[in-house]
């Protein structure tokens, strides 16, 4: 049991905090060689064969059972190039029941869809016939252009006439065509030049601009590898990757010289190839492979956006050259500042019926939903049609401050019709005008999260660890103390105390925070403790909330935070945060907080898996709780940040746009209708500029300076921690309105009119 009234200092210091500039996405794959018999004669090869070698089926459908025990989401089809010249491949083909090599990939590719298995193929140049019949059964499918130069034909690629660039960029092409999501690339360091790298880059570039169909370029270095004649490239590969991933030592790979006709490439030549990338094809991912130099964080900070397939069985290409593990990649990545984030192999906006066959996209919906990028607030089929007929007349009576039925309100955080959302956003903001004038409010406050140690475990959040989880923290009373003086000097009317559940803690830990806290500064309103916190209160104490909130209110609790809401529906609760508080019990907690004579804010987190349906729910729930009570001060959006989440770190998702995000705080203003007058902009989820405009979308106040923030900072917030009450002043005069600092009860304490024009 930890006793706040004797000092205990933490094993660790809270955990820095980095900014999250953006995602490095990567595809957790697995690398079936289906066949390495190939017509080319590459110099730089060492996967192809020119003997025999095709999987029997039985063999394909193991290494498939094993891919789906491994959890890959991507099977990655590497093959020679037209295996079937060779005549014991096509003996065998014909043996297995297939006319040629393309109609056994398909049977691989429709066995890997039935375990889940997206397939990714590279089979090499094929004819438009060969990429519709793959186009049915793949996620997506690969060729590298390698080089646009053509004299490569007479060095790297002689005797490889399916290598000269007029025919990859016609099967390139073809793909695009075909509406075929497409990854491209070339290959660095086999002869060819600086200049002759920037022409393959813009011949890529053009075939994109016509067709939109490249996910991705691949800038691949080369590295010298030796010949693995008699031996089987997947097993030094799986080999390798299985013994890195678990020692974390790589120490095999071999250090060849370069051969008479490769060019050494060094990392400021990565570099400028990764600028004229983006400036020639600013909407598609630029990969590097990060197992074959050691600069691909480098690259990553230069603006590479992808690692690529980070294969559990290793680079069958450079069989010595393992991937590291996603574990160890994220973590290199995060001391840098990025997030690592797993993709499928198809891009987000490529998920549509308009790319992908039936039976691809069905896979996607049932094992991969979240990955399904949010169209007008929701990815799923709705369980009732969206009756978009309806959202004039929700508009005008949510104007008119009328409860809006589920259906309506289900209709507005679903559309999509660029000038529908303005006259939300022009009801909105009428609205707000009318409940809470032109001033702009905001708090100087100071949060402190005391402890980030937590046994509940939600997908959606950063902040929580383990007690024995390296970046576990907790303060001691000497630390809390140094915080709570320092908002004093700061300014501060109000300190906001939150922290994960902690295992150890008891009632009394609790209510010593409140205690110790009004001991060092009597002035200072206590907005402190989760609905989750409360509960956990109750559970260890055998006290009912009632008696939980008298022992908090004379220790000094002085407001509760309506936080550990999410979303008030218990089958979206039970997907994003199972261990969670059920609805009925927040609203138990909420309402026990407004009997004890404590005033409470209200938030929803969105921008994840939740359904425009289920938003509906949870404002009907907030309404409904608001109308029966009327102790609710504030209702406060917060955008799902999901960089460092398991969320965003393995189900795909990704940050809401700014657009859906004020969007969406405009619904909240009409769904809540005259029913609590303050809407806050939360600046730390959706960054000052854009809660800043938000002033223009319903709302009325800027929420805290807060001091230090460390739920959305872990959780991969960019936005910052802090900002001084002239920074939230200037926001508001930005927007055209006066400003006022307000007490947590909106009590005014200064008042910030506008500069009078000279």
């Amino acid at each position: 049991m930890v006793q706040v009234g004797r000092t205990r200092r933490c094993e660790q210091a809270a955990p820095t905090l980095r900014v999250m500039r953006r995602r490095v996405t990567f595809s957790r794959n697995l690398t079936l060689s289906l066949s390495r018999t190939c017509r080319c004669y590459c110099k730089y090869c060492a996967f192809a064969t020119h003997g025999a070698h095709l999987y029997a089926p039985e063999e394909v459908l193991g290494m498939l059972d094993e891919a789906a025990r491994r959890r890959a989401k991507e099977l990655l089809v590497l093959t020679g190039e037209r295996p079937e010249v060779n005549p014991t491949v096509a003996a065998r083909l014909r043996e297995y029941g297939h006319e040629d090599f393309t109609s056994y990939v398909v049977w691989t590719c429709e066995r890997a869809l039935e375990r889940g298995l997206l397939p990714h193929t590279n089979l090499g140049v094929l004819s438009r016939a060969e990429l519709e019949r793959l186009r049915e059964v793949t996620a997506s499918q690969g060729l590298m252009l390698e080089s646009i130069s053509e004299r490569l034909m007479e060095t790297v690629h002689a005797g490889s006439p399916s290598k000269h660039p007029a025919r990859r960029l016609e099967t390139i092409r073809t793909a695009g065509e075909l509406r075929i999501p497409f990854t491209s690339g070339i290959l660095v360091g086999i002869g060819e030049s600086e200049q002759e790298r920037a022409r393959s880059l813009q011949a890529l570039a053009q075939v994109h601009s016509e067709h939109g169909h490249l996910q991705e370029v691949i800038l691949q270095n080369f590295v010298p590898h030796q010949r693995y004649y008699g031996r089987e490239p997947a097993q030094i590969a799986d080999a390798a990757a299985r013994a890195y991933w678990r020692t974390g030592v790589a120490d095999g790979r071999p250090r060849l010289p370069l051969p008479p006709w490769a060019s050494p490439v060094s990392v400021e030549e990565m570099k400028r190839l990764i600028a004229e990338a983006r400036r020639l094809m600013p909407d598609v991912g630029i990969q590097v492979p990060p197992n074959l130099a050691d600069w691909w964080s480098e690259l990553v900070a230069a603006g590479a956006t992808d690692l690529g397939g980070l294969s559990a069985n290793g680079d069958h290409i450079s069989p010595e050259h393992p991937f590291p593990s996603p574990h160890r990649v994220r973590r290199q990545l995060q001391r840098d500042g990025y997030a690592l984030s797993e993709r499928l192999c198809v891009y987000p906006r490529y998920i549509d019926p308009e790319w992908l066959a039936p039976a691809v996209l069905d896979t996607i919906k049932q094992r991969y939903w979240s990955f399904i990028p949010r169209r007008g607030s929701g990815r799923g089929t709705p369980p009732a049609p969206i009756r978009h007929e309806l959202v004039a007349g929700a508009i005008e009576k949510g104007r008119a401050g009328v409860a809006l039925s589920a259906d309506e309100l289900t209709a507005l955080f679903a559309e999509t019709r660029v000038d529908v959302i303005d006259e939300i956003r022009q009801a909105a903001d009428e609205l707000r005008e009318e409940l809470a004038g032109e001033t702009v409010t905001f708090v100087v406050n100071r949060n402190i999260n005391v402890s980030n140690i937590c046994v509940v475990g939600c997908a959606f959040c950063g902040f929580g660890q383990g007690k024995r989880s390296p970046d576990a923290y907790e303060h001691d009373r000497e630390e809390f103390a140094r915080r709570v003086r320092e908002a004093v000097e700061y300014g501060a009317s109000e300190l906001c105390i939150q922290s994960g559940i902690h295992p150890d803690w008891t009632l009394g830990d609790y209510l010593g925070w409140l205690r110790l806290a009004k001991e060092i500064a009597p002035q200072l309103h206590l907005h402190a403790y989760s609905p989750m916190e409360i509960a956990h209160m109750c559970d260890i104490s055998g006290l009912p909330p009632r008696e939980v909130f008298a022992h908090l209110i004379d220790a000094g609790l002085g407001s509760t935070p309506g936080t550990a809401a999410e979303v008030l529906h218990d089958g979206v609760r039970e997907r994003i945060s199972p261990n969670k508080l059920p609805v009925a019990r927040w609203v138990q907690i909420i309402e026990a907080s407004h009997a004890a004579g404590l005033r409470s804010t209200a938030t929803v987190m969105f921008g994840h898996i939740e359904e425009p349906w289920e938003l509906a729910e949870h404002m009907r729930v907030v309404r409904e709780l608001q109308e029966r009570t009327g102790g609710i001060t504030e209702f406060v959006p917060l955008s799902f940040i999901p960089f460092q989440t398991l969320l965003g770190r393995t189900h795909g998702v990704q940050e809401i746009s700014r657009e859906e995000n004020l969007k969406h705080t405009a619904v909240f203003r009409l769904a809540l209708g005259r029913s609590i007058a303050s809407l806050q902009a939360s600046w730390v989820k959706m960054g000052l500029d854009a809660a800043t405009e938000a002033l223009h979308w319903g709302v009325n106040d800027l929420g805290g300076t807060l001091m230090e923030e460390s739920i959305s900072r872990l959780a991969g917030s960019y936005h910052g921690t802090k900002l001084d009450p002239h920074q939230l002043v200037a926001a508001a005069h930005e927007a055209g309105r006066p400003a006022a600092e307000r007490t947590t009860l909106y009590g005014i304490r200064r008042r910030y009119e506008l500069p009078v024009a000279a």
